[in-house]
């Protein structure tokens, strides 16, 4: 250490970057590094570092400061900057400015003393002159003239492996290149037919008749088949030349075409593909996806039944009472029937002010309501058929409505019907702003909803309740142009159709739950399953999309089996089945099965076209409803009529 007296510091550390510097003043103090070069962490929870030459502890300088003393130790103290802590005895030395410069030169990759050159002159020990006397003078070793007994022996032994045909001498390389046919004859033993992906050359066509000097007369042309053949682009003309008569061949002229041809055979060798596609051995039949058989899933409608004459105008719309027996029907004719459903007998006709867009039935058992739409108005009508006592509980819940005290500003205008339009069955009217396109109901029956497609307006959803008549306006306002409508059969969930998007709203919360993406130009009808999982949508061009809301938001299924637009699609209430009509006249009935397994996809599978209605103004199918026990379907036309398929 005397070497190190007349300097401040002792050494350098591994890092180079940072001096640890023990200047004399801390002697006094006794703090010296008495454990040598470990790991410091070892006495990081211990109060001493090591132990003096009396065996008693050394102990760290007290280190008791916080990050506030800190803070305020570097806001006041001037020296702060210039304040290292040794690691290893733990104690806080000030940098001289000697120190400091030091440590600067060093981060900066400069050399430690200032007075150090280094770009000195180099000095060349080992210099070409062939000096007198040597750099060492140092005797020969007596290896380097005895021959080594050690190689000898390796010798030896490798001239007793060549001897023995062990070890094979390397052959001199040919330097002639060798040349072979790419393609060779189909040899099974030559080298080129051996190997596994060989190609053999595209061959010639051997020549034909057509090729002669003489051909016989019907391999020449005509006259209209020559300009034909010119007319004809060179890749669709079955022969590349024209077939021509000469008497002897002395007489045949040198072929124009002979050059060109060389050419190209000489690019079909050159730009032949050398590589052959695996082709993989798949039945087309194992692609297809394994389908129960329909005779498997009946039951479902096959035949036509019943058809209900009576409206002379296109059927719009069809709706079945909750009992399975009376359905009702509204026609661009003004009126709206109702009909039997096991006779096909027209029970009763009402007039209408306009042309029927929708109706429905109410699903209530209990309350014999049936909400028609014409133009903007909404009607609510009892038709008084089936059971007397419900007809007149119907009318007695109309008429228990109290008015209210503070009357509120509706958009819809509420009015009770009175006179002619009273006996015909009227029972309330509303009047909308605009002209309603579509009814349906809530499945408890007290909700209406109605749909008034407009593009610039945010009044396109309202919302009744008729037992408080009562109107409201779910959205402050629309994105697009709203199709149709409908309630969730079980959950209080609202569902919207736009051109090309379905939104899932909560009406609890109010707020939008999903944004269903069609992948279709425009939604024409939407249908929910009674399970209220899974989703139905037929738009204009010939699409049907299912949608199941716990997968995806994209369809799980795209169906395209009709030629022509979608009107409309229904699920059954009990049975796996689903239905679709379009303008092709025909209504495709298909099972679809959703299991309780939520890991199971649901089951699609076409089982019968029906067909029946005629095209009439290029409109087919316009409506289709489901029977809400049987098996049975109905569907109305343009062609006036409602068809029942069981």
């Amino acid at each position: 250490m005397e070497w190190y007296k007349d300097y401040p510091h002792i050494g350098y550390d591994l890092e180079v970057s940072l001096l640890v510097f023990i200047t004399f003043s801390v002697r006094s103090q006794d703090i010296r590094n008495t454990v040598g070069n470990i790991p410091m962490e070892w006495y990081k929870d211990y109060p001493h570092i090591g132990y003096d030459l009396e065996g008693k502890k050394i102990f760290k300088p007290i280190r008791n400061k916080d990050e506030l003393d800190e803070f305020l130790d570097k806001m006041e103290n001037p020296d702060y900057w210039r304040t290292v802590q040794d690691k290893m005895t733990g104690a806080d030395i000030r940098l001289s400015d000697e120190q400091v410069d030091l440590v600067h030169r060093l981060q900066q990759g400069k050399f430690g003393d200032v007075n150090f050159n280094e770009y000195e002159p180099a000095i060349d020990f080992f210099s070409n002159e062939v000096m007198i006397h040597p750099v060492t003078n140092r005797p020969q070793d007596k290896r380097s003239f005895i021959p080594s007994l050690i190689e000898k022996e390796k010798v030896g032994k490798l001239v007793h492996a060549i001897k023995m045909g062990w070890i094979k001498p390397r052959r001199p390389k040919e330097t002639t290149p060798q040349y072979y046919d790419l393609w060779a004859k189909e040899d099974p033993n030559s080298i080129l037919g051996r190997h596994k992906m060989h190609v053999p050359a595209p061959k010639m066509k051997l020549p034909g008749h057509e090729e002669s000097y003489n051909p016989p007369p019907e391999y020449l042309l005509s006259e209209e088949e020559r300009l034909a053949w010119e007319q004809q682009d060179p890749e669709y003309r079955k022969l590349s030349f024209l077939p021509q008569k000469f008497a002897c061949l002395r007489a045949v002229p040198a072929y124009s075409r002979f050059i060109h041809e060389r050419f190209e055979r000489c690019l079909d060798l050159y730009l032949c593909p050398r590589q052959r596609k695996m082709r993989v051995n798949v039945n087309p039949e194992d692609l297809i996806p394994k389908l129960p058989k329909p005779k498997d899933l009946q039951p479902f409608p096959t035949t036509q039944s019943l058809v209900y004459r009576g409206h002379s105008s296109l059927v719009r719309s069809i709706s079945v009472s909750p009992s399975g027996q009376w359905l009702v029907s509204g026609s661009d004719d003004c009126t709206v029937r109702f009909w039997e459903v096991s006779t096909a007998r027209c029970l009763k006709t009402v007039e209408v002010g306009g042309a029927v867009k929708g109706v429905a039935w109410n699903p209530n058992p209990s309350i014999c309501l049936v909400a028609v739409s014409y133009d903007d108005t909404v009607v609510l009508l009892n038709p008084g058929l089936g059971d007397r006592l419900v007809c007149t509980a119907t009318d007695q819940l109309i008429s228990s409505y109290e008015e209210p005290e503070e009357v509120m500003d509706q958009s819809v205008q509420w009015a009770v019907a009175e006179g002619e339009g009273h006996e015909q069955g009227h029972r309330l009217i509303l009047k909308h702003p605009k002209t309603v396109r579509q009814v349906t109901w809530h499945g408890k029956g007290d909700y209406l909803a109605c749909v008034m497609p407009d593009n610039g307006s945010s009044l396109q959803v309202v919302i009744h309740q008729v037992s408080k008549r009562r109107t409201q306006n779910p959205f402050r306002k629309n994105k697009g142009l709203v199709q149709c409508v409908s309630f969730h059969p079980i959950r209080p969930y609202f569902f919207v159709a736009t051109q090309r998007y379905v939104r899932v709203y909560n009406l609890i919360k109010q707020e939008l739950t999903k944004k269903l993406m069609a992948n279709c130009k425009w939604i024409s009808s939407m249908a929910i399953h009674p399970g209220g999982d899974n989703v139905i949508c037929g738009s204009y061009d010939c699409r049907l999309a299912w949608f199941d809301l716990d997968l995806s938001t994209k369809p799980y299924k795209v169906l395209r089996h009709h030629k022509k637009a979608l009107r409309s699609v229904a699920y059954h209430r009990h049975y796996p089945l689903f239905a679709s009509g379009s303008d092709d006249g025909s209504v495709i009935v298909c099972h679809g099965m959703v299991y309780n397994d939520l890991l199971q996809n649901p089951l699609i599978v076409p089982v019968k076209v029906l067909k029946g209605h005629t095209i009439t103004h290029d409109l087919g199918v316009l409506d289709v409803t489901f029977h809400p026990t049987q098996p049975w379907v109905f569907s109305s036309g343009a062609d006036g009529t409602v068809r029942l398929f069981t």
